[in-house]
């Protein structure tokens, strides 16, 4: 028997399905986001990445850089082990005060990744909540999905951001306890959960309310606390999850609850038990990281400036831009192969990366690219962006819509 034709088996399925990953070999260049070495087939050469979660570029902030510098010169690179078994680094300690305080809640508790921090989170806490029903929205997150999966609790899946349909299953559930799981930014579609309303049906029907956080913090409320903080909702919700690697620059994911909750998961979770902690180099960033958000508005407003000409400027060349209401802007493609052909092209002709975004990740059929601008985009870039869209649509014979006019 051969072993290995079960995994070639399973890699010519990708294949044939268009659906094999090809990762860019990047090096970023501190100092100068969105720049970037692309190590082609050919030899290195500077690109622009247009599609980075790194949302503000906090990860080339000076703070951030020297905060984990001094730590790491100080306390050395890794953190020894587990929590349990090592103890806790002191920059940890503080981070958990950090995010704590960025989302007024009693305590926090740090996972290695903000996946890690959905899939052990939501697990543990429907576990310790005897004959739970979990609500999960139909558009979230693998890593939720994968939470609620493993906590063997019972389920039902209401239709993305539909109110009356949560209504519904919460209505049917009778007096047992309930859990609501739910994204307040949705990272493929860019749209935004109905927060508020989920929060008015929680109260009525007394079920607990765990939202994901991780496209927005650092990026909206007056301090970054994320969308709920910038609705004035964070006090209504039970469980807020986030992650330190996209706004925040840096690695690592969280929960933020009261003090019981966090204890009750920092004691079962095996996610969290078994695993290396983070290192007080990498906890020192974040919070660095976390503090300067907390009182600068520049990146945000700059940010939300620079994703506003983006809208505008690739909607009037006639790209088919997604309806969004949040800093991510999906371009409409609707085939797999072009999609990867419009990305290949980008990067090989125009030294633009921007990854496409295929099944199993978003529907077959509804296929795009995904740009993420940042405070460091200038207007000549993005010119220059919509002119080598034009460019690969028009190769590509991908529909164009007809330029709206300056009047308009």
């Amino acid at each position: 028997m051969n072993y290995n034709d079960f995994f070639g088996a399973a890699l010519n399925r990708l294949h044939d399905e268009r659906r094999y990953r090809v990762f860019a070999d990047l090096e970023r260049i501190a100092g100068r986001f969105p720049e970037t070495i692309w190590h082609s087939p050919e030899g290195p050469r500077e690109i622009i990445v247009w599609c980075s979660n790194d949302y503000l570029g906090m990860g080339q902030n000076p703070k951030v850089i020297g905060a984990m510098v001094e730590t790491a010169t100080r306390m050395g690179t890794g953190a020894g082990g587990t929590r349990n078994i090592s103890g806790t680094n002191h920059p940890l300690v503080e981070l958990e005060r950090e995010l704590a305080d960025l989302h007024g809640k009693q305590a926090a508790l740090i996972f290695t990744s903000g996946y890690v921090s959905n899939q052990t989170g939501i697990a543990t806490i429907a576990k310790l909540i005897p004959n739970v029903l979990i609500l999960s929205d139909a558009y979230n997150h693998n890593s939720m999905i994968e939470g609620v999966r493993q906590s063997g609790c019972d389920k039902q899946i209401f239709r993305h951001n539909d109110l009356e349909h949560l209504e519904e299953l919460l209505k049917a559930a009778v007096d047992r306890p309930k859990l609501i799981v739910f994204e307040s930014i949705y990272s493929m579609d860019a749209d935004i959960a109905p927060i508020e309303g989920i929060c008015d049906l929680a109260d009525k029907y007394n079920a607990m309310t765990y939202i994901d956080e991780v496209h927005a913090v650092g990026m909206y409320g007056p301090r970054g606390a994320g969308v709920a903080e910038r609705d004035g909702l964070m006090h209504r919700i039970d469980i807020i999850e986030g992650t330190l690697g996209k706004a925040f620059g840096c690695f690592g994911g969280y929960i933020a609850a009261n003090e019981t909750i966090c204890d009750a998961v920092r004691s079962y979770a095996p996610g969290f038990i078994f695993t290396t902690a983070l290192p007080p180099a990498v906890c020192a960033a974040a919070a660095a990281s976390i503090r300067h958000l907390k009182t600068s508005q520049w990146e945000r407003d700059r940010h939300q400036d620079r994703v506003a000409r983006v809208k505008a400027v690739l909607t009037t060349a006639g790209l088919p831009v997604m309806p969004s209401d949040t800093h991510i802007v999906p371009i409409f493609v609707g085939d797999p192969e072009k999609c990867k052909a419009a990305s290949d092209l980008l990067l090989a002709e125009h030294g633009i990366y921007i990854q496409p975004i295929n099944y199993p990740t978003v529907p077959k059929g509804t296929e795009r690219l995904r740009v993420t601008p940042s405070p460091y985009h200038n207007d000549q870039l993005i010119d220059a962006l919509a002119e080598a869209l034009v460019d690969v649509w028009q190769r590509l014979d991908l529909p164009l819509k007809k330029a709206a006019l300056a009047a308009e």
